[in-house]
């Protein structure tokens, strides 16, 4: 895999932006430090912050902590350009008529195609100037919510909370991006882990979507079966208008998106800023917190090959990635493959690709592995779920990511301690296909009674 692709426009707008930021804000009541989105916005109203000074305060910032903690594999080039335009907007238009993600910066991880300047690669060099063909579902809307599309994240060279812990999963940089101020908000994708695990281990929240909730059109793809594009914030409400902006239906991805927007609430998505009394109350009427449930077969849910997700994964990998790449110069996976042997010292193993390949579409064997983890699903979690009367299983880490992801069901992922090292663990909450409103709810009210997360003190 890439170890790190930083494109020299990166460290051009660095050098340029380091004499000039230091005193951009000084003489403003502003901390761009840890601010949400309200916080931004508000200081945009009260005309104490543009959109341009904004993303170049977080440009210096990735020039200062990047080589550090090589979160950020490239910066979009027209990103002031973008963000010039988000001022103008916001100058031509009323501010309470504005989308509230207008003129805010955002990473995305880079899976996430978008048809700019930028490439989109997940981490393959082979991918390296290829050019999408349009912006990915998700991208399309941030862009008519006025976001400033700032980068994308690193995929593969990970960086932790705490620099000596291992690393969790591949939307690594989406995370450690936003928990080290580098940017307000970014986008990860989800097939197995990749958003809950690194924003358990880094500090962060993060919200993977029931499946077909976010368009995967456009998200270079493991499997269709599971993979979902979700925020990665630093708070809860942060990552609910992220959400909020990028769910609907998107004839690219017209089956799935069409399924899943009978779920999205009428008015959208929301956070109550009285959430935690209400749990309070809730609890005090009766609310009941079951403890100790198990669900069925938990421990061959959790073995990646006796769930048969191994051998089903790898037939709808290949499937997938020939699908998606017959749009860009290299036409099939078998192209990748080529590539990477023919430059073995760019690339950094392909064993997976290799596996995949060996396939041969969905036969008897991938169809019987797919039949028993619906089965797994449906007489597991679901039969827990219902049986129980439960609205969310509450989990420590992110154990529950594999329950979840065979199921195509939401879960969110909040900051709740750290060890004696001081790496981060987070708290997980799940729950059935269009379950995020009482998710949201429940990660909030953690999240408002604790207020346990705190700034890592990365230094360049």
């Amino acid at each position: 895999m890439v170890s790190i692709l930083m494109r020299s426009h990166l460290f051009l707008q660095c050098l340029c932006l380091l004499a000039s930021l230091s005193l951009v804000f000084t003489s403003q009541a502003i901390s761009i430090q840890e601010a949400s989105i309200t916080d931004l916005q508000l200081a945009s109203k009260q005309n104490k912050l543009t959109s341009r000074q904004l993303t170049k305060f977080y440009l210096c910032k990735i020039c200062r902590l990047n080589p550090v903690v090589r979160a950020i594999i490239e910066v979009n080039p027209d990103g002031l350009k973008c963000a010039n335009r988000a001022d103008q907007e916001s100058k031509a238009k009323k501010h309470d008529l504005l989308s509230i993600l207008r003129g805010i910066p955002i990473l995305l991880k880079d899976n996430i195609g978008t048809k700019d300047k930028q490439n989109t690669m997940a981490g393959l060099f082979a991918l390296l100037g290829s050019t999408v063909a349009r912006d990915a579902g998700v991208v399309a809307r941030l862009r008519r919510a006025g976001a400033v599309i700032l980068g994308k994240a690193n995929m593969n060279e990970w960086k932790s909370y705490v620099l000596s812990a291992d690393p969790c999963s591949i939307s690594s940089g989406s995370a450690i991006s936003v928990v080290a101020n580098m940017v307000a908000v970014s986008l990860g994708t989800e097939t197995n882990g990749s958003i809950l695990c690194p924003a358990s281990l880094y500090s962060a929240v993060g919200i993977k979507p029931t499946l077909g909730l976010t368009s995967r059109a456009g998200v270079i793809p493991i499997t269709p079966r599971q993979d979902t594009t979700g925020p990665i914030c630093r708070t809860v409400s942060d990552a609910v208008y992220v959400l909020d902006a990028i769910v609907g239906y998107d004839h690219n991805d017209a089956e799935a998106t069409r399924e899943a927007s009978k779920y999205i609430p009428r008015g959208g998505y929301k956070v109550s800023q009285s959430s935690w009394s209400l749990w309070q109350e809730t609890g005090q009427a009766g609310a009941v917190l079951v403890d100790n449930l198990k669900i069925k077969n938990i421990d061959v849910i959790l073995n990646f090959n006796l769930s048969g997700k191994g051998t089903a994964v790898l037939a709808e990998f290949k499937i997938a990635q020939d699908a998606y790449l017959e749009e860009l110069v290299l036409r099939s996976f078998a192209d990748i493959i080529a590539f990477n042997q023919k430059n073995s010292k760019l690339q950094i193993g392909q064993d997976m690709f290799l596996a995949s390949e060996a396939t041969n579409g969905i036969g008897d064997v991938e169809k019987s592995a797919l039949f028993n983890m619906a089965n797994q699903s449906r007489n597991g979690f679901e039969k827990l779920m219902m049986q129980n009367n439960l609205d969310a299983i509450v989990t420590p880490g992110f154990e529950a990511v594999l329950v979840l992801a065979i199921g195509k069901f939401p879960g969110i992922s909040v900051p709740a301690g750290y060890d004696d090292k001081g790496v981060p663990f987070g708290i997980c909450s799940g729950g059935l296909k269009g379950s995020e409103p009482k998710l949201i709810e429940i990660a909030h009210s953690f999240e408002q009674a604790t207020k346990i997360r705190k700034p890592p003190s990365f230094k360049p």
